[in-house]
C-alpha cells in the first residue's frame, strides 16, 4: 500500500539549521514544512491555516462577524465570518461555496513561488532517503461532525448544514448564505454555530462565562463589526433574554444563555452562548456560540438544542467518542 499522507523528514534538508519535516500528501511532496520538533505535538493531523479570511471569495471586503459569513470562511446570521472568527467551509456544492483548505499551513521556509519540491526528490517509500520511522497518517474525521481538536470536541453536522473551521482553530457549522441586509457586499448566513476556547473572561465557571459571553456574541453576530464598523443588520436596538439554564454537554456540566436581538435592518436574531469544560482537555473551558435569524428561511430553534446535544468528546485519533 502507498505511504499515507503525513509529516516526514524533509528529503531536501541539507543539515543546516533545525531539522525539518515536509508534508507528504499521499502521492507527492508538498510545499508545507515544519520544524521536526512539531512531531511531538498531539497527532490531530496537519494544523489549520494561520489565517482564515472572514469574507466570501470574490467580494474583496474585510472580515465580517456574527452570523455574517463574509469569506471562504466557521462563525453566524448571521455573518459567518462571524460569530467571532471566520469560518472556512469544509464541504463543497450547494450554498457551501468552494472547498476549504484541509492541508497544513505553508511554512515560511516553503520553496519560492509556493510550488512543489523538485520532482526528483525521494518519496517516503524509499527507506534510504525517506522517513526513518513508520509513518502515521492524520486522523480521518467523521463526515457528520465538525472537529475542534484544540478543544477536544466535535459539533454535529445536521441535515442541511455544512461543516467548517474558524480562524481561531475551532469548529463551525452553518446553513445557507444571503447578502447581509445592512451591507449587501458581505454574505450572512441563516444559522450557524462555532466553538472557541473560553479565554479572556473574568468569570471561570460555565455559568459565569456564558453570561459574560452572550452580549459579545450578540454584538459580533448582529451588531457592529469591531474591526470594520460595518453593521450587517444595521445594528441592534434591543434584546430580550429567552433562556438561561444548566445543560449537559459532552458529559460535562455546562450552562447556556439565549437572547433575542432586535435589529434595524432585515430579520431579528436569536443568539445563544453555551459554556462547558472540555471533556478531554483538563482545565480548559469551551464556548459554543450560536446565531439564528428569526425567519422561516432559517433553521428551527430546535436545531440549537440538537447541536448542543450532539456535541461529543474528540479522541486523539480524531474520532468522536
Amino acid at each position: 500500500m502507498n505511504t499515507p499522507p503525513g509529516w516526514y523528514p524533509d528529503p531536501g534538508y541539507a543539515g543546516n539549521g533545525p531539522a525539518m519535516e515536509r508534508w507528504w500528501d499521499g502521492s507527492a511532496w508538498t510545499e508545507y514544512t515544519r520544524d521536526a520538533s512539531g512531531a511531538a505535538d498531539p497527532a490531530f493531523g496537519p494544523p489549520p491555516p494561520p489565517y482564515l479570511p472572514g469574507r466570501q471569495g470574490g467580494h474583496g471586503h474585510s472580515r465580517g462577524r456574527g452570523p455574517r459569513i463574509a469569506a471562504l470562511s466557521v462563525a453566524v446570521g448571521v455573518v459567518v465570518a462571524a460569530i467571532v472568527g471566520g469560518i472556512v467551509l469544509l464541504g463543497s456544492g450547494g450554498d457551501g461555496g468552494g472547498n476549504a483548505q484541509t492541508g497544513p499551513a505553508p511554512s515560511t521556509s516553503a520553496p519560492d513561488g509556493g510550488g512543489d519540491p523538485a520532482p526528483d526528490l525521494p518519496t517516503p517509500d524509499n527507506p534510504s532517503e525517506g522517513p526513518t520511522e513508520s509513518p502515521s497518517a492524520p486522523p480521518s474525521y467523521d463526515p457528520d461532525t465538525a472537529p475542534d481538536p484544540g478543544n477536544g470536541i466535535s459539533l454535529p453536522v445536521l441535515s442541511g448544514w455544512q461543516a467548517g473551521r474558524s480562524s481561531s482553530g475551532g469548529a463551525g457549522v452553518t446553513t445557507s448564505r444571503y447578502p447581509c441586509p445592512g451591507d449587501p457586499s458581505t454574505d450572512c448566513v441563516r444559522g450557524g454555530a462555532f466553538s472557541r476556547t473560553a479565554e479572556g473572561y473574568k468569570a471561570t465557571s460555565a455559568k459565569g462565562i456564558a453570561e459574560e459571553d452572550i452580549a459579545q456574541n450578540a454584538e459580533e453576530s448582529y451588531g457592529t463589526d469591531q474591526d470594520t464598523d460595518r453593521k450587517a443588520y444595521g445594528g441592534i436596538t434591543s434584546h430580550k433574554r429567552l433562556k438561561a439554564s444548566a445543560v449537559e454537554v459532552a458529559g460535562e456540566k455546562g450552562y447556556l444563555v439565549r437572547w433575542k436581538v432586535v435589529t434595524k435592518k432585515g430579520d431579528d436574531g436569536i443568539v445563544q452562548s453555551v459554556a462547558f469544560p472540555s471533556p478531554t482537555m483538563p482545565d480548559t473551558m469551551v464556548v459554543v456560540r450560536f446565531g439564528f435569524d428569526e425567519s422561516d428561511k432559517a433553521p428551527p430553534l430546535s436545531d440549537m438544542d440538537k447541536i448542543v446535544k450532539g456535541i461529543q468528546a474528540l479522541a486523539g485519533d480524531g474520532r468522536s467518542i
